[in-house]
């Protein structure tokens, strides 16, 4: 099984957004998922209810509850599906802590399960943190664990003192334990921006969004391409 753990230590970067889509990905491959939120401040991948998505709550007055640390992997250990688990901004640090103190990618392969680490490198005004997050990331978890890269350019391309991503030091780094660099590419903001983002609102699937009547023919048309885009490179990335 394939265990799809979205990590990135800034908030409102699209961690949701791409949990959503992998597991709308997985979903239409005709796989089983199992979905899991673990966000204590902003639970809104929980919101997509066409996902089944469960909570569970890593913080308890601030303070990480490793009781609730351990039921996640017990979930992990006896699902016989693929899952994906969104992490929120607050978690991320005890969360990379704990993955690396107790062994669990060893743990969960030895079970027969495989992890992969997806994170965020955002446009805009969270570039900087998202790439920092990045690096992070990469100095702290065991050299076996292998990222996949999401480009967010839905605020502004990716680009950092005249660099691209794959230009910059953090990159190159560690570019050999990176499988996969997918991109959500920059769109026109009044159209398809404004129908993606009141798509992510209503916390609709683009199958909830593409075959609602109540929409126009034009927003679901485009919908259906940026769906159509962004399985496609998934397919390429091989992640399940």
């Amino acid at each position: 099984m394939k265990i799809h753990m979205i990590l990135q230590g800034k908030g409102g970067c699209g961690k949701s957004y791409i949990s959503s889509l992998i597991a709308q990905y997985i979903l239409s491959k005709d796989k089983p998922l199992d979905c899991v939120d673990t966000d204590p401040v902003n639970s809104t991948f929980a919101g997509y209810k066409a996902l089944n998505v469960r909570t569970l709550h890593l913080l308890d007055d601030d303070q990480i509850n490793t009781r609730n640390l351990d039921t996640l992997i017990e979930w992990i250990v006896s699902a016989d599906t693929d899952m994906v688990i969104d992490n929120g901004a607050a978690t991320f640090v005890p969360l990379a802590h704990y993955i690396i103190t107790n062994g669990i990618a060893d743990l969960l392969a030895e079970m027969g399960h495989e992890l992969i680490i997806h994170t965020v490198i955002a446009g805009g005004q969270a570039l900087v943190d998202t790439i920092n997050g990045f690096a992070q990331l990469a100095k702290q978890l065991p050299d076996d664990i292998s990222f996949v890269v999401w480009l967010n350019e839905f605020y502004g391309k990716i680009i950092y003192q005249n660099k691209t991503f794959e230009e910059m030091k953090a990159y190159k780094e560690v570019k050999n334990r990176i499988s996969s660099i997918l991109t959500l590419p920059q769109v026109k903001e009044e159209t398809y921006g404004l129908d993606i983002e009141e798509m992510l609102k209503l916390r609709k699937t683009f199958d909830e969004a593409i075959n609602d009547p109540s929409l126009s023919i034009m927003t679901r048309q485009r919908l259906k391409i940026y769906r159509t885009n962004m399985f496609n490179q998934l397919d390429l990335a091989a992640v399940i």
